[in-house]
Parts: C-alpha cells; structure tokens; sequence
C-alpha cells in the first residue's frame, strides 16, 4: 500500500509535460499544475494558436498571466525531504517510440527488458520475477523489443522454436509436424549457432577488408601528401628556371640596348667633329669671300692690284671638299675625300641599325621555335603524372573501343617505295618509287613507316592486313631510320607482331617469341602507356589475346606497321565508331 501511496503522491505532484516532479508550480485557470517553464515553452511553441491546456484542451483568451503557486511549490519541496523524488530513469513513462510494458496498468513505464519465452516486455518492478523465482531462470531476457509477436507462428499461435531449411523460415513445432512434415527441420537455436559462425566469418573477411581499406587510405593520404610535396617544389624550380630565363633575356636586351647607344652615342660624334670641321671651312670661306667682295669694289686700282697678290690661294679641302656618306651597318663610318670639280656633300641611303632589329627579329623567332617544339614534352611530363593503380584492361570489344583513336601515317616517314592512301590510313608497297620529299625522318632501305600522333594515356586502334606479311608495331620516334637495326622488333625502341599467313611472331630487341591463336587479318592493339601495358588481340567474332607486354615506357609511342617485298602487299588503320 505504501508503494502505491508513493507512486500515487508521484503522478498528483508530477508535471504532464516533463514527467518530473514540478518545478516553480504554476496552476492555469482549468485547475491543472504544470512546472512554470513547460507551460511556457508549450504556449510558445504553438505561439500561433490559442494557448490550451496540455491535457484537457481547454483554451485560453486572452493568454493567462502565470504566477507561482506557493502552496504546490512548498508540498514539492516537503516531499523531497521525505525522500521522494524525480522517477528514477527505469521508471520513466513510455512514449512513442518506446517499448511499454505489457504488465502495468494505466499509464505504462518503459520497458527494460523482453521476455522471449513469455513473449512480454516489463518494467524494472515487473520484471523482478525473473530475477527471484527459479521458474524464470530459462527464460531469455533480451533489450525491450516491439517485435516479439513475430516470434508467434500465425496459423498455431505457438512460439516458432523451429526452423525449416527447406522453406528457409521459422516455424513452430505443429508446424514442423503438419505442413512441413519431412524437411530439413533443426531447433532456431542450432540455426542460429551455424549463422552466427558464418556471421563471425564473414566479419572477419570485413574486418580484414577494413583493414586493407585502411591500409590503401593510409597509402593514399601518403600520396596526396607526396603529390603536394611534389608539385609545389616543382612549381618553385620552375618560377625559378623562368626567372632565370627572364633575366637572362633582360640581362641580353639591356647589353644590345647598351651597345646600341654606345655605337650611336661614337657616330653621332664623328659626324658632329665633321660637321664643326665643314662649320669652320663655311666660316673661312665667307670671310675671304667678304674680302674679295671689298677689294673687287674698290675704286683706287694700284690699291687693287697691290692688294690682290696678297689673297692666299684656296686650300685643297677648301677649293674642292666633297663628303662621302657611305651606307652604315652595326657601325656607321664616315670618309671625307676630295672630290674632282665639286663641293657638294653626296648622301646614299643609309641603314644604320636596321640589322640590329633583325638578327633580334630572329633570336625572337628561334625562341619561338623552340618553344613551340619542347613544349609539348613539358605538357606531356605534366599529364603522365598518375599515381593511382592502373584500371583492369577492357574484356570486350565495346570497353577497348571507348580507348579507340583515329591514326594517321606520316608521309615524311613513309619509305618511297610504299604507297600511302585512304587518308594516309593504308600502305601499300609498290615496285616503283615514289617523289616524296627529302626528309631526315624517312626510312631509307626499311619498308616501313610510323603514324603522325604520338601515342600516351589509354589508347586502342586495329590494323586490317590486306594481303602478305605484315608487322604490327608500336615505337619510339628516334628509331634508327636505316639498317637491320631500325626494322620494327630488332632493338629496344620498337614491339612488332609479325602477322603470316599461317601464325604469328612477336619481336623485341631481335628475341623472337612464337604466338599461337586463331588467324585473322584484323589485329587489334591496345596500350596502356603508364602501366606499361602493350597487347596484341586477334579481332574477329571475338576478341582473343595474342601477346601481351609488360614494360615500362620511357617516351611517347608512334603506331607503325611494316609490309613485305611483294608488289600489292598491304594493311589499313581502322576507321572505328
């Protein structure tokens, strides 16, 4: 009685909101009691409706002024001292979401444990039973769970203790005697046992995988932080070079600009010492020409023949000084000779520093042309930069075709005795030669020939051999261009297949390897530059594998293909969709 009592004095001094005992009492006007700071908050919450009362609904207008209710407030605190206090956690009441007890009557606490034999979720205090009574030592008590029904058969209304691999689900015994009478029937105890070891075997395989995964994010972390590394001391040695390359071509514009005023500033002052030398001469020969003047007008004609011996004659620069400008170079110079007859200054049309701006007119263009030559390879060192694994090489024909690029022959490589056509895609040897240019990239005494593009990254194409002996390959662009040496498969820069009427060989470095697999006249290439993959594939209704490279490339590689000596002999690079 006294619990009741107790449980009793509990509900009457609890709040309805918080389900704890209450807090600063306030009573609303339809005689409920709610702590202070619930009520307000529940009012707040639903500021844009009535304010009502949590339990009987009963709504408000206007907005009741709360005051704390004293007398609530002392038997609370009364109460504690007698030792009453909040509900412990076990005792909370149920929500929502919370499993109930099955047991309690009225308003129901949380569960705290399930009974899987009982098939009943109890309280802290109507669990107690199982705890005492010997009766309930074989019971399974498990965490406070919604489901327990799901452990009644549905026909039977029996605990399903069975279960029938045959139907692979849980059954009750009435069951295991009726309907599913003679199949592979154990207890859900063994079942269990033997799925929870598979479980366990399983988690190992996944802890193992965490593991590994763990492992590979490490390396991965370890990468990004050696790609940072990598890259920002890459991009300071590369300001650093362009900085170096900036001020060398400062310190080379500063050195002509310097030579340039210094060869103008010593022109400038040879024709000014020349042009005060001729000021001079005007300034004497205006004089003598005043006298003259003065001595041709005068009257007193023994005074002008007295006078007139004592004129001195003219002097050699004077009576006949002709300046020659000759045209000026790098370094203007300047003659003064005696001209015949004539005192006039003959100027030609000079050039003065005109081929200064051109040989820098052409520094500039070399520098542009290597620029545009080398530049490719930096952009190239760039995009090979990869460190992730390598992809799993296509299986079929549709996954190498995502791979497919178009290649085109280059007709300076071509040897003059093969025909190119189809766009440059097919070659054919021909018993003639050919008028194609002089060019240091030409085969001389090979009848072969390399594709335009440089090949990197991820790449498949496919060769159709028309007729005769034909040798796909893949190679370096500074093959030897004449010898046996430079034949695609006899050294280290080049991979062939040589495709016969009747089979296949595979050359590198001169090591020749035989290949078995079905003929066809179509070969398809696949590469892989980073991984350094190179395979071979016989096309046909399928695709079979014929030979596979594993290597590491050092350059970019050309497609190329060989024919034989046969007039007609002939293979095509693919158009592919």
């Amino acid at each position: 009685m006294a619990q009741k009592g107790d449980q009793l004095d509990q509900e009457t001094f609890s709040c309805s909101i918080c389900l704890d005992l209450l807090k600063d009492p306030v009573t609303i006007p339809c005689g409920h009691s709610y702590c202070m700071n619930c009520i307000n908050n529940f009012w707040d919450e639903g500021e844009k409706k009535l304010p009502s009362c949590p339990q009987c609904r009963r709504t408000f207008i206007p907005r009741p002024e709360l005051l704390k209710s004293t007398m609530l407030a002392a038997l609370v605190e009364q109460l504690k001292k007698t030792g009453l206090q909040a509900a412990p956690a076990d005792h909370c009441y149920a929500g929502p979401e919370d499993v109930a007890c099955d047991v309690c009557s009225g308003r129901k606490l949380k569960a705290v444990k399930s009974c899987l034999v009982c098939l009943v979720s109890y309280c802290e205090k109507h669990l107690q039973p199982h705890h005492d009574s010997s009766s309930f030592k074989k019971h399974k008590l498990v965490d406070p769970s919604k489901n327990l029904q799901d452990n009644i058969c549905p026909r039977h209304g029996e605990v399903m203790k069975m279960f029938c691999h045959t139907d692979q689900k849980c059954i009750c015994y009435l069951c295991s005697v009726e309907e599913h009478k003679g199949h592979d029937i154990d207890s859900v105890v063994a079942e269990r046992t033997e799925r929870q070891r598979e479980m366990e075997v399983s988690r190992q395989q996944i802890q193992q995988q965490i593991e590994d995964r763990e492992k590979d994010v490490k390396l991965l972390q370890q990468e990004v932080e050696a790609i940072n590394q990598s890259a920002d001391k890459t991009v300071e040695d590369s300001e650093e070079i362009f900085t170096e390359l900036i001020s060398l071509l400062q310190k080379r514009s500063s050195d002509v600009k310097q030579q340039i005023r210094s060869q103008q500033e010593t022109e400038v002052r040879r024709v000014r010492e020349l042009e005060e030398k001729l000021q001079q001469e005007i300034t004497d020969l205006k004089r003598r020409d005043a006298e003259m003047k003065q001595l041709r007008d005068t009257e007193d004609h023994n005074q002008f023949l007295h006078s007139c011996p004592s004129l001195s004659p003219l002097s050699e620069s004077t009576h006949s000084s002709g300046i020659s400008i000759r045209p000026l170079t790098h370094s203007s110079s300047i003659s003064i000779r005696p001209l015949t007859h004539s005192s006039s200054i003959s100027i030609r049309p000079l050039r003065y520093f005109q081929d200064v701006t051109a040989a820098v007119s052409e520094v500039r263009g070399q520098l542009q042309d290597i620029l545009r030559d080398t530049w490719t390879h930096v952009s190239l060192a760039v995009t090979e930069v990869d460190v992730l694994l390598a992809q799993p090489e296509p299986k079929t024909r549709a996954g190498f075709l995502k791979y497919s690029c178009e290649i085109t022959l280059d007709p300076n490589t071509v040897h003059k005795r093969l025909l190119l056509s189809e766009e440059n895609r097919k070659v054919t040897f021909m018993d003639q030669h050919h008028s194609y240019s002089s060019h240091p990239d030409r085969f001389t005494n090979l009848y072969q020939v390399l594709s335009t593009e440089s090949l990197t990254g991820r790449r498949y194409w496919e060769v159709e051999k028309k007729a005769g002996v034909v040798r796909v390959s893949v190679s370096y662009k500074n093959i030897s261009r004449s010898g046996e040496e430079g034949l695609f498969g006899n050294n280290d820069k080049s991979w062939s297949l040589r495709c016969l009427s009747d089979g296949y060989e595979f050359y590198y470095n001169s090591i020749q390897t035989s290949i078995s697999g079905p003929l066809s006249s179509r070969i398809g290439v696949f590469l892989d530059h980073r991984a350094g993959v190179l395979s071979f594939y016989s096309v046909s209704g399928t695709m079979t594998l014929l030979h596979r490279v594993q290597t590491s490339f050092t350059q970019p590689l050309h497609a190329g293909v060989a024919v034989g000596y046969a007039d007609g002999e002939s293979a095509e690079f693919c158009k592919l969709k």
